[in-house]
Formats: structure tokens, C-alpha cells, sequence
């Protein structure tokens, strides 16, 4: 199966530094893509691979390099422990969803598709998009698509969701359109309508939370001169990274000694970097990619 176009793919290579003998984390398995081009620099050495969710295990690389987890990132370092990947010399995230999720109607997270508002990453979680919707206070509702989806109509998304729900739920991707569409933009429906998505999608699998788990875990797992590689796709999971590459910590504000010098366990390595033109219409879905690198110093 197609499950997923690698993002970045040679740049994140790149960034992880890979050595033949190296032990590394792909915290992100998907379609295995990134995976793949590990095992291809990989001597003696293993990969880590966690992928929450289930329909990832049909695209396993058949390599015995390769041991993978079928849970949430955001167990890292218990699983990282229990396998003997502590110290690891490199961990990478693409916190993208793969293209066969998107592609996939009945999972609800394409605006293109008509299916269930599902949502979930994991289909055992209990919360879907439509309980979200159909069960949230307007006030929950407001907070959700002004925090996650940056949309400053918020609360009048939030008032016509409570409004039309009285009457049927809203159960499916083009009911919810339908609801919100006298809302959009003219000439920008597919962007509202992507923020709309994306502010369900993060709080249904408590993506910042669990991207905060994970990125504080990474200092413990790594060895010194280990890399981090991640690639984000919108700016509240990039605010994230970035300044806990810079400083250590989530406010981006870096503590220091006595003597003015930082103190983090981490640092950046080079700039941050984008698609190129031509991967970007070659991948349509890479456009709002952007890679960052750290190492572990300390």
C-alpha cells in the first residue's frame, strides 16, 4: 500500500548525521518511508519504530534492524529503555499525518472526503471530532478553534455548532461544512476549513501535550552529540520545537549560569529548512513542512 511520501526526506537524513553502527529512534513509522532510508545507511545498527496507530503495521519493513511499537510516541522512553535504545544516536519525528490517513474518508481527517467525524490517530481512543462537536460547552468550542485552529471567528463557529446540534448531531465531515460554511472566507474555504480540521484533530489526540511529553523525553534518550530531527507542519507544534531546540524549555526564554552562559542540554543545529520548489509540487502535502535539527550537548 502507498501509505506515505517521505518529507524532507534527504534533509532529514542528512540531519540524524547517520552512522552504520548507530541505534535510532523514527518516532513517527507511518508508511516507513524515513525508516527505509535509515536501514539503507544502517550497518550493525537498529531502529526503534513507534506508530500509534494499527493500520501502520501493514507497511513494515521486513528487516530484523527494525523493531517496532505499536503505541504513541509519547512513551519514548520506556520503550526506548526496555529495547536498550537508551543512549540512542539519533531520533526523528514527522509529526505529519501520512497521506494514506488523509486519503482515507472514513477517518474524517480530509476536508475533501465526506465520512465520520473521527479523527482519532489511535482507533482505540475513546474521543472522536463528532463527540468533541456534539458534546463540548460553547465555551470549550470557542477555545479550541481560537487555540488550535488561530481563527479569530471562533466564537461564532462555536455558536452555530451549539445551534445546529440541538436539532441532529453533527456526525460526519460535510454535515459539519455544511454548518460552518456561511463562516468561511469567500475565496479561502479550503484554508478555514483546514484550521477547523486541524483544531479538532489536535485536541481529539491532545497533540501539543503529547509533542511536549515526547520533546522532553528526547534529552533523556539521547547520547551527547545525539541528533533530533523534526518536522512540523504548522506553527503552534513549530513554536513548540523551536524553543525547546533554543533554550531547553517551552517558553523559548533560555536559563543561564553566573557567567551569561546558556544552560540546556540542547542546542540548534543550523537553520531551520523547507521544501524545495520542486518537492513542494512534486508533494503538494510537503508546503508547510519545515525541518529543525538540534544535538545533544550536555
Amino acid at each position: 500500500m502507498t501509505y506515505h511520501i517521505p518529507v524532507l526526506a534527504k534533509e532529514s537524513i542528512n540531519g540524524l548525521n547517520v552512522k552504520g553502527n548507530g541505534i535510532y529512534v523514527d518516532a513517527t513509522y507511518g508508511g516507513g518511508g524515513h525508516s527505509r532510508l535509515i536501514l539503507e545507511k544502517l550497518q550493525e545498527g537498529k531502529i526503534l519504530a513507534f506508530d500509534q496507530d494499527n493500520d501502520a503495521i501493514k507497511n513494515l519493513v521486513k528487516d530484523t534492524r527494525l523493531i517496532f511499537v505499536n503505541e504513541n510516541f509519547r512513551y519514548l522512553k520506556n520503550f526506548a529503555k526496555l529495547y536498550g535504545f537508551v543512549p540512542s544516536d539519533g531520533i526523528l519525528a514527522d509529526l505529519g499525518i501520512s497521506s494514506w490517513q488523509i486519503d482515507t474518508a472514513e477517518r474524517g481527517f480530509s476536508t475533501r472526503f465526506d465520512g465520520p467525524l473521527d479523527m482519532r490517530m489511535n482507533k482505540n481512543g475513546n474521543r472522536t471530532a463528532a463527540w468533541v462537536v456534539n458534546n463540548y460547552e460553547y465555551d470549550e468550542l470557542t477555545e479550541i478553534f481560537k487555540l488550535y485552529g488561530e481563527l479569530r471567528n471562533a466564537r461564532k463557529i462555536a455558536d452555530e455548532i451549539v445551534f445546529h446540534r440541538k436539532n441532529n448531531p453533527i456526525e460526519t465531515t460535510d454535515t459539519l461544512k455544511v454548518v460552518l460554511t456561511k463562516l468561511a472566507p469567500r475565496g479561502k474555504e479550503s484554508k478555514f476549513f483546514a484550521q477547523i480540521f486541524q483544531a479538532l484533530r489536535i485536541e481529539v489526540n491532545n497533540e501539543l501535550d503529547v509533542l511536549k511529553d515526547f520533546l522532553k523525553q528526547c534529552t533523556d534518550v539521547l547520547k551527547v552529540g545525539g541528533r533530533l530531527v523534526v518536522i512540523s507542519y504548522h506553527s503552534l507544534e513549530d513554536r513548540l520545537v523551536k524553543n525547546y531546540m533554543r533554550s531547553g524549555n517551552f517558553k523559548g526564554e533560555a536559563e543561564k549560569d553566573f557567567f551569561g552562559n546558556v544552560i540546556s542540554p540542547i542546542k540548534p543545529v543550523g537553520k531551520f529548512i523547507v521544501p524545495t520548489q520542486n518537492e513542494q509540487e512534486e508533494n503538494p502535502r510537503s508546503r508547510s513542512a519545515k525541518l529543525r535539527i538540534a544535538e545533544k550537548i550536555a
